[in-house]
């Protein structure tokens, strides 16, 4: 599998594994801390897709936004 390389992507580490989401649960919802940049030190909430955990570091290519927070039915 190839890896793709960003200039620009910011490092964020993972702190909290919040739940599963999307339409079959196949995303994983997760609060990580950005580790560099003008965010550094703000805590976002992010999907993403594969097999994560604590700890591990997400190479994000923005900061800006966030993921809606999930919901219960």
């Amino acid at each position: 599998m190839a890896v793709a390389e960003y200039n620009d992507a910011t490092p964020a580490e993972i702190i909290e594994i919040v739940g599963n989401t999307g339409m079959h649960g196949e995303a994983k919802q997760v609060k990580c801390r950005i580790l560099e940049g003008s965010n550094k030190g703000r805590i976002i909430t992010r999907n993403c897709v594969g097999p994560v955990q604590i700890g591990d570091i997400l190479m994000l290519r923005e900061t800006a936004h966030e993921a809606k927070k999930l919901m219960t039915r």
